[in-house]
């Protein structure tokens, strides 16, 4: 049985500690099976499969009536594993659709304006762009007046690094339909910018928006 291994020897805790991308093949399908039999550990049924289908090379071809005609595989051990195949065969077919690119504070202000402009509060909202300055995610970090002691660059910038992203553009709305900055807004981006160098992640904008206008603190010499 596996809790006969050692705990860094078992798949499910080398995850945790070193990610899946440093677990064999033979570890990943353990994972999904959970349980071996009384006469061998998962990782030797694991293992057994995977040599009955030279690896992975032709597993993506088994079929449940394959699979369940292996010993110690049964129907939901199968099914686990064809649906993993199934995950497995969409990730690879995706295709990344025209992504939305901001060129200009314009394009950035566009891209928002029209859900933004009519909030009755404050959404601090952050586009994280690649390298191309493509949007990978749009996301609200917070809602409430703004105030540098509730805007956290932890939060920001942990969405940032979990996205890989190169750069942020930082937007928020005035629901009064003016954007002219305050204190306070000039005050947050100067603090978020200085967290960005220190990243190594460029805030490349802060955004104002009103109603059907917007102020871009970059234009202004705030960032």
């Amino acid at each position: 049985m596996i809790q006969d291994f050692p705990d860094d020897e078992r798949p499910r805790e080398r995850l945790l500690s070193f990610g899946a991308n440093h677990l064999s093949n033979n570890e990943l399908l353990a994972i999904l099976l959970r349980t071996g039999t009384k006469e061998e550990s998962v990782l030797q049924l694991a293992n057994r499969i995977l040599h009955k289908y030279d690896g992975l090379h032709l597993m993506n071809q088994a079929t449940v009536e394959e699979l369940t005609s292996i010993k110690g595989i049964g129907m939901a051990k199968a099914i686990q594993i064809m649906a993993a195949l199934e995950i497995g065969r969409r990730v690879a077919n995706l295709h990344v659709t025209d992504r939305y690119i901001v060129r200009s504070p314009e394009d950035g202000a566009n891209y928002v304006m029209e859900e933004m402009r009519h909030l009755s509060q404050e959404h601090f909202v952050c586009l994280f762009l690649n390298t191309k300055n493509q949007v990978l995610l749009k996301k609200t970090i917070f809602i409430g007046s703004l105030n540098s002691s509730i805007v956290h660059p932890r939060d920001i910038f942990r969405e940032a690094l979990r996205r890989s992203a190169a750069s942020i553009i930082c937007i928020h709305n005035h629901p009064s339909g003016s954007p002219e900055p305050s204190k306070e807004d000039i005050e947050v981006t100067k603090r978020l910018k200085e967290c960005g160098i220190l990243m190594g992640i460029d805030i490349l904008d802060h955004i104002i928006i009103g109603d059907r206008k917007f102020v871009s603190l970059r234009e202004k010499g705030y960032v």
